[in-house]
């Protein structure tokens, strides 16, 4: 076995339960399962990328955040609930997140560039610090506060209030 498919599988063996729980904040019970094979996938497509500037768990963590990012960019919207929510949503991190929740980012995610979606994610969802985010993206930690402003600004116009 080359070195590279020996790499994978040893990535998949130690790191799939945890990229299973990262998927599971994006996708029901039922989708998780093929979302982890579809982002395996990936590391077997970009394993001889993966220079070692960060840790294998950095690494997936982005690689899955984004994955999951892009599958809810192409799903439905869900409106309504994005009325119902958006003001609230930014004012602080929110680590246990109902599925409204879940629900309503999927929908405004949708309407936001990827750098804004990666760095709201990591924020807002996992309650990642602003230092670590800029470590994980590879940016200053002014630029993550600039998207973390940029971010409430776009949830504030959406919503059609001030928070």
């Amino acid at each position: 076995m080359p070195a590279a498919d020996s790499d994978v599988a040893r990535l998949y063996r130690e790191h799939s339960k945890r990229v299973y729980r990262w998927v599971q904040r994006f996708e029901s019970a039922a989708d998780a399962e093929e979302v982890v094979h579809e982002i395996f996938v990936k590391v077997i497509e970009r394993i001889d990328g993966f220079r070692a500037e960060a840790s294998p768990t950095t690494w997936l963590y982005r690689m899955t955040t984004n994955h999951c990012i892009n599958r809810r960019r192409d799903s439905g919207r869900r409106a309504e609930l994005w009325r119902a929510h958006a003001g609230a949503l930014w004012a602080q991190p929110v680590v246990a997140v109902d599925q409204e929740t879940v629900a309503f980012l999927r929908q405004f995610w949708a309407t936001l560039d990827d750098e804004l979606v990666e760095t709201g994610v990591y924020y807002f969802i996992d309650g990642v610090t602003q230092a670590e985010i800029a470590r994980i993206v590879g940016c200053s930690e002014r630029t993550v506060g600039n998207r973390l402003r940029r971010l409430r600004s776009a949830a504030n116009a959406a919503a059609g209030r001030t928070l």
